[in-house]
């Protein structure tokens, strides 16, 4: 209970001990707890792998400012720029969901008042979850990586295996004499890294570094132009810039490893800027699971 335990910190001390409760009392939600989601009025909501449990606590509108005070150190100004995206990463990885009334200035959210949801996303790394397809990414002839993009629906941990890949890619893989290799990673959102504080709270590899908050399109440029990576990679391209910046990347003699949704080669065909990567041959490897 250890993830969930550094989670539930964050909630006032009754709702912490409602939730020590709950889960003690349901092992089977305890162990496969991916989401706590708590909404001003409402029964909080324990959500795990094909599982759900009701709390039935009401939570309050005060009880949500508490919860989000602790999230930032007690100065939720100095979150605002994360706010305005719609969520805090905290130490450990974990993801804090923000919904409420946005304020948009200039067709750009500013940030968010009225918080009345709150959806906590327990972070759990899955170590050699990539082992299956670390055999088609790798070119081992060449100690090198065939460009390569991972599809799949939401939910279904692509971005998981990302960060694992990352990872063994990094730190090199011995018994395939694959030597460690300089990773850029692009974390537009903070799901793959994790970052805290500057810190990246998964393990991304001992030759990685990491650029968040940022567009996957402005990341790459600066990561190639300041840290010289030998691959680059980020999460859930799709759009026109995120092609070209891509299309740079590679023509530099960069490679990359790359996530979109999709279920099927027709929703890769239906978005013609990605198709465009593959039909190019710029993608020499398309993974679906």
């Amino acid at each position: 209970m250890k993830d969930v335990r550094q989670v539930i910190q964050y909630f006032p001390n009754n709702i912490y001990n409602i939730l020590v409760n709950a889960l003690t009392n349901n092992p089977q939600i305890e162990k496969n707890l991916q989401e706590i989601r708590v909404r001003v009025g409402r029964p909080i909501l324990l959500k795990g792998r094909g599982i759900e449990a009701i709390v039935e606590y009401l939570v309050t509108q005060q009880e949500i400012l508490q919860t989000l005070e602790k999230l930032c150190d007690n100065s939720i100004y100095a979150y605002k720029n994360q706010i305005s995206q719609g969520f805090i990463t905290v130490r450990g990885g974990h993801r804090i969901g923000i919904a409420g009334t946005a304020v948009v200035e200039n067709d750009d959210v500013q940030n968010l008042k009225y918080i009345t949801s709150l959806n906590f996303r327990i972070a759990r790394e899955v170590l050699n979850c990539s082992d299956k397809i670390l055999k088609e990414i790798i070119d081992i002839e060449n100690n090198n990586i065939y460009n390569t993009l991972i599809i799949s629906p939401p939910g279904k941990g692509k971005t998981t295996i990302l960060r694992d890949t990352i990872r063994r890619l990094s730190n090199g893989i011995e018994e395939w004499n694959f030597r460690g290799k300089t990773c850029g990673v692009v974390d537009e959102r903070g799901e793959i890294a994790a970052m805290y504080r500057g810190i990246p709270q998964n393990d991304v590899g001992l030759r990685t570094d990491v650029i968040e908050n940022i567009s996957k399109s402005k990341g790459m440029k600066m990561l190639i132009r300041s840290m010289a990576p030998e691959i680059i990679a980020c999460d859930e391209i799709g759009s026109k810039e995120d092609v070209q910046a891509i299309k740079e990347a590679i023509s530099s003699g960069v490679k990359g490893i790359f996530t979109m949704h999709g279920k099927s080669l027709e929703d890769v065909k239906n978005n013609s800027d990605v198709n465009f990567l593959i039909e190019n041959k710029l993608i020499e490897k398309v993974i679906f699971i």
